[in-house]
């Protein structure tokens, strides 16, 4: 009998011991609305349509790009349910359709919505509802306001940091340059024209003319005669990539044998040079942070072997010229980076904080010497760039990769 209850006691002693286990294991899982035990609910506007719809196909390169992370386990065993919607670039809609994703899907965070309007639109709501709005996919520098906006963070360089590295460039390669800059009516234009003139600094004289134009319109050719007529032998162009390659072609066809200067995120091979014509766009200048698919120089490289070979199995029908896709992949990869950082604690607090705890992360898709790292009081991941020139039917990058923080 004295046996039995020994046996007995152990048994009950090893039951508590496993359940206080489980217990603790248990507890140390935390979630937030849109995160359970098998799922991740991820939220996503971009324009599939409307005046940026060239930019739809970072969301349809963001979705393969989680369908391969579920066909590989997903992460800790979790799936992640990427919910992506259109926009159509319009602040209003993006509105309504952050609402949805928040209050009706109930997704975790918000990752890599598209545009400085629709941002700007739906920042104040999601800082209110404590809900992240992770990667997004403008270069606007407000994103990098953790005391203000504590729930935003940004990803690629910003757009004041871009323009001050073309400043620099001209002042020293072309020191009596008589500069139009044609830019979009709206904070993403204005944040570049603000880069410019505090990169001229006390050079600012050299923008003899400014013309600005709205999304709404279907064609820029006016405002290409116009500047043309200034006398200008640089034209900046800040444009999204349906105007960039219209700008391209107009100048040709007005023969203006201007420099002309375009915005990094209308660099695409596939989406702007193609489009705008080959020959047009020879010498065209630019800065990037993103290796090039369509260039053999990186045939070799481990990144892009990854890349490709991404493509070739979840999404063979991408256009490896678009350098949309290669901004999906990277921004896919850093959230995906978060989401392993964050372990069992999904809760959108300890996102924010992951987000905000990047230590030279290298996706496989930016330059060498191009690294992402962030801090509690510095919400700008990329801050490096490299000039580049478009020939042939591609961009050769030339010059060292720099930095456009302003200096101090």
């Amino acid at each position: 009998m004295r046996s039995a209850t020994i046996r007995s006691a152990a048994f009950w002693t090893a039951l508590i011991t496993f359940a206080a286990a489980n217990g603790s294991a248990l507890a140390q899982k935390k979630y937030d609305t849109g995160a359970t035990d098998t799922e991740i609910k991820i939220g996503h506007i971009v324009p599939y349509s409307g005046p940026a719809s060239a930019y739809g196909i970072i969301g349809k390169t963001e979705e393969a790009y989680f369908k391969m992370i579920n066909e590989n386990g997903g992460i800790k065993g979790r799936k992640i349910k990427f919910i992506s919607y259109d926009d159509a670039y319009s602040p209003p809609k993006a509105v309504e359709q952050v609402r949805k994703l928040v209050e009706s899907d109930e997704v975790l965070l918000v990752f890599n919505a598209l545009g400085t309007p629709s941002n700007t639109a739906i920042q104040k709501y999601l800082n209110s509802k404590k809900v992240p709005q992770l990667f997004v996919a403008t270069g606007a520098t407000k994103w990098n306001d953790p005391t203000h906006f504590p729930w935003t963070i940004g990803w690629q360089p910003s757009y004041q940091s871009e323009a001050r590295i073309y400043a620099k460039f001209l002042m020293k390669e072309k020191p009596d340059a008589k500069v139009a800059v044609l830019y979009q009516n709206d904070d993403f234009g204005k944040d570049y024209l603000k880069g410019l003139k505090d990169g001229f600094a006390g050079k600012a004289s050299a923008i003899i003319a400014e013309e600005s134009y709205e999304v709404s319109e279907p064609t820029i050719d006016n405002h290409i005669v116009k500047l043309k007529a200034s006398g200008a032998d640089v034209l900046i162009s800040i444009t999204t990539p349906k105007f960039a390659a219209q700008t391209i072609k107009k100048m040709a066809e007005v023969d203006w044998k201007a420099l002309q200067i375009v915005a990094n995120v209308s660099t695409s091979v596939g989406a702007v040079m193609k489009p705008a014509g080959f020959e047009n766009g020879q010498g065209v200048l630019s800065a990037h942070y993103a290796k090039d698919a369509g260039d053999a120089q990186w045939k070799d490289d481990p990144g892009m072997k990854k890349f490709l070979a991404f493509l070739d199995k979840h999404y063979p029908d991408a256009d490896r010229t678009n350098s949309q896709v290669i901004y999906g992949y990277g921004a896919a990869q850093t959230l995906t980076k978060i989401l392993e950082m964050s372990g069992d604690d999904l809760t959108r607090a300890n996102i924010m904080k992951q987000a905000a705890n990047l230590k030279d992360f290298t996706p496989d898709t930016l330059l060498p010497g191009v690294k992402i790292n962030t801090s509690a009081t510095d919400f700008a991941p990329i801050e490096q760039l490299q000039m580049m020139r478009f020939k042939g039917e591609k961009w050769e990058m030339f010059g060292e990769v720099i930095s456009g923080e302003v200096e101090h």
